[in-house]
């Protein structure tokens, strides 16, 4: 633990993470003992880390509440434009830390902490992850509340709050077990629940014609239970909102069972309606057409719309008469997910008519985030007409006028009315959610240049052809507030002193390292950090795996979910061709390599278990192989989370970014690496590209097939016993696996993974085996030469300034919602407010 600074050390310091001076610390410390008195921790000897965390959070929340509500005061008065994010994933990670650093209290708790004989790091330990996310998409939008705030943006995130969040995965004998993350067993002291704004949400029912037009009626009602969480901008005093739903059951739910006497029924189907938002599906790359699925996704769009449409007409600039909406698209600006059912839900909210359509096409944007065809929905028809029948008609009616324009532009084209429609004939009747997207909104975005096209020329191509003006690209960011002076202080702190803190909110700024490059001593400082971050997590991993890990050697790192496009299967190729080489010639060189994978499989998806299942049984003959000693040493990281993430991405020198061309979006986590200095190795694929432009081609390592390459394979047919009978080390490799090697007691074991890659590998992992082991060999030699490792670590970090969320939501702010971010620092509580 540090000394405690001077009286005189702590007046003057002044940085990143905040000032430290005397009268803060009082403060926080009283805070503190204040809130752990109220714990009913009358004796701090019998207090638990727990408690201690609660009473931090608290005292930190107090300097939040105050913001929060004048931040809230401040939108009501100037009435500016609001943007709201819908998204079924918020992968949050942890509060406290973010908080302190966005507050500039960090330093000053670290300092009141220490002061108070308890250490801070154990203290934010304590913090479940709030995972209610599976991963890149969930954590982008975690990363764009964190920028619209900073940006000053009048914005509102909305989603479920999950009971029960991404689960937590247990390795056992290698095999991936789920066990349920009951994240809120201990309370949340970050939420505030909010019943006066509960809200109705219908379901089932049927469709009664009338006079008056059609209605809905006899539907079964949940209600809407709104949480808020607070979202600080970076030392702005604007403070955000996270509104996440919870479902409850009406108090009169099924009374007619309980007036006959069924009470047991009665109770057990309100658990049936409070089941929509009991857990998020753990699985965003595949659609599954579950019921609850789609009532999840229902649920969070109906109470949003509600909730949104009550701001509008209760706005300051109200209105003297009856409410309109033809100023609601001026007056707010969605951006609605690939998963959400917002379209036709606006259009049963505010009214059915033509000008409610136009409403709604002024209102949404539309950002799509795959294109895997398995992961885009497509919702029966049958379900859709059970459980929302109301909506289906009015589908039907929107593609009726869909295709009737369409057949005015193309009156003989049927094929292309057939590709076109929002209703698919194919293999049953089905909704085309992200047709319904595209028509429904005024702009649709992919999120990154290479995605982008790919949906205008293959995905989405006749749309794209119809309104070329429609379709955009955002590339995808991450919040530097978190991904660098949260998880990488000593790198922060460095890069402060050479260029100063303004690049904190404009990463653009990290171009002035450029002119450090050959600067002897920042290039030793730059190395420097990087190995007390690697000597940090070699203690961490030795403490939870038990493996001796040298924490001079190279750290390769691969985490992210598992899925055959993601392509951990080639790298545990290069591993078992890595083993072979030092078994073959032991005294020969070979660079140290510490090899770290980590990433969920969803429950469901038995390749993806398989795969983590040869990662693990590889490892265990690796490691405990004497030939190899420490020269290799292989680590599954279990369950991988934000905060686990926090801790690797700062220690790795090498980012595995290997996904077969064309099937990336974007990736975020190269860019949380290429930000913490780490040199990628990769195909050029998602946000990859757009890194390999900015930081130049020369320092990345890049391999394998391009996009037009794949399609020129999928063309001609992939033929993965070629590349077997003509690379030796792949043969030996892939019979080492199909032999049992790995496996000796289950030698079978891994014949279903050798039968995809040889007869069904979509992702081509044969065709670039050749191509990424010479590129590892690259990335060998480079290493060996620490000064241009170095160097060329400092020119990624100088390059990554564009992958800044900030630059992200700027691009959106202005080019999709009509929106301007702006500079302005709301006063804090207790500066007199100006009205």
């Amino acid at each position: 633990m540090a000394a405690p600074l001077t009286d005189q050390e702590k007046r003057k310091q002044i940085s990143i993470r905040g000032i430290v001076g005397v009268e803060n610390v009082a403060e926080l410390k009283k805070g503190f003992n204040r809130h752990l008195h109220f714990t009913l921790v009358k004796d701090r000897n019998v207090a638990t880390p727990r408690d201690y965390y609660f009473a931090l959070a608290h005292t930190v929340r107090d300097h939040l509440v105050g913001r929060w509500i004048r931040t809230q005061q401040f939108y009501y008065e100037t009435d500016p434009k609001r943007v709201y994010y819908l998204s079924l994933e918020f992968y949050m990670g942890r509060t406290l830390q973010n908080t302190m650093i966005n507050l500039g209290l960090q330093n000053a708790c670290d300092e009141a902490i220490y002061q108070l004989g308890l250490d801070m790091e154990d203290l934010e330990e304590m913090e479940e992850d709030a995972g209610l996310g599976n991963g890149g998409l969930g954590r982008l939008a975690a990363c764009f509340l964190d920028s619209m705030a900073t940006l000053g943006l009048a914005a509102y995130g909305y989603g479920i709050r999950y009971e029960y969040g991404i689960f937590n995965q247990k390795i056992k004998n290698g095999w991936q077990v789920e066990e349920a993350d009951d994240w809120l067993r201990h309370g949340n002291p970050w939420e505030k629940a909010r019943p006066e704004y509960m809200l109705p949400v219908h379901f089932y029912g049927r469709v009664e014609e009338s006079k008056e037009g059609a209605k809905w009626v006899d539907t079964q009602v949940v209600l809407a239970m709104p949480y808020d969480t607070p979202i600080p901008g970076y030392m702005n005093n604007t403070v955000n909102t996270m509104r996440l739903w919870s479902a409850r059951a009406p108090n009169d739910f099924n009374l007619m069972d309980f007036n006959v006497g069924d009470y047991i029924q009665a109770v057990l189907d309100r658990n049936l309606a409070e089941n929509i938002s009991r857990v998020l599906y753990p699985n965003d790359n595949f659609f599954e057409g579950k019921e609850l699925r789609l009532k999840q996704e229902y649920f969070v769009v109906a109470a949003t719309l509600q909730d949104i449409i009550r701001r509008f007409k209760n706005s300051k600039k109200g209105f003297s008469g009856p409410v309109s909406f033809d100023s609601f698209p001026e007056k707010l600006q969605q951006c609605s997910m690939t998963r959400l059912f917002g379209v036709y839900c606006a259009i049963r909210t505010i009214a059915l008519s033509y000008q409610a359509w136009a409403i709604t096409k002024r209102t949404f944007a539309y950002t799509n985030h795959t294109v895997l065809p398995e992961a885009l929905e497509r919702w029966p028809i049958g379900l859709l007409e059970t459980l929302l029948p109301r909506h289906l008609q009015i589908i039907y009616r929107i593609n009726q006028g869909h295709l009737d324009e369409i057949s005015a532009l193309f009156p003989e084209d049927m094929d292309r009315m057939r590709r076109m429609s929002l209703i698919e004939e194919d293999g049953g009747k089905r909704v085309n959610m992200a047709h319904l997207c595209i028509v429904g909104s005024h702009a649709v975005n992919g999120v990154a240049e290479i995605h982008s096209n790919i949906i205008k020329t293959d995905v989405f191509r006749d749309f794209s052809e119809l309104e070329p003006e429609k379709f955009q690209n955002k590339t995808n960011g991450i919040t530097p507030r978190r991904w660098l002076l949260l998880c990488n202080p000593g790198l922060a702190e460095l890069i402060a002193e050479a260029i100063g803190e303004e690049y904190v909110k404009d990463l653009s700024q990290l171009q002035k390292l450029n002119e450090l490059v050959d600067d002897d001593t920042f290039i030793r400082d730059v190395s420097k950090v990087k190995q007390d971050n690697k000597e940090k997590f070699s203690q961490y991993l030795e403490k939870e795996y038990m493996v001796e890990i040298n924490p001079s050697s190279m750290f390769d790192v691969h985490v992210k979910r598992i899925h055959e496009y993601k392509r951990q299967l080639l790298n545990c190729l290069h591993i078992v061709t890595m083993y072979n080489r030092i078994r073959k010639n032991p005294k020969a060189h070979f660079v140290p390599r510490t090899v770290i994978i980590g990433g969920k499989a969803a429950p469901g998806y038995h390749m993806a278990k398989m795969i983590i299942k040869l990662i693990t049984a590889v490892g265990e003959v690796v490691n405990k192989d004497p030939v190899v000693g420490s020269k290799l040493k292989v680590i599954y990281l279990e369950n991988y989370r934000v905060s686990l993430a926090e801790k690797v991405i700062p220690a790795t020198d090498l980012s595995e970014q290997i996904s077969t061309a064309g099937t990336e979006a974007s990736g975020t986590g190269n860019m949380k690496f290429m930000l913490n200095g780490a040199l990628t190795i990769g195909t050029m694929d998602g946000a990859n590209v757009e890194m390999a432009e900015e930081a130049g081609e020369e320092n990345m390592f890049i391999f394998g097939m391009r996009v037009e390459d794949v399609a020129e394979m999928d063309a001609q047919g992939y033929d993965a016993m070629t590349y077997y009978q003509k690379i030796p080390e792949l043969k030996q490799a892939i019979d080492q696996i199909n032999s049992g090697f790995f496996c000796p007691k289950q030698p079978e074991l891994f014949k279903d993974v050798t039968n995809m890659l040889f007869n069904h590998d979509r992702f081509k992992v044969f065709a670039d085996y050749e191509d990424y082991i010479k590129c590892q060999e690259k990335v060998n030699e480079l290493y060996q030469n620490l000064r241009e490792w170095t160097k060329m670590v400092i020119k990624n970090i100088a390059a990554s300034g564009k992958f800044s969320s900030d630059r992200t939501i700027t691009d959106y702010a202005t080019e999709v919602w009509g929106v301007e971010p702006t500079d302005l620092k709301i006063p804090p509580p207790n500066e007199p407010r100006k009205i």
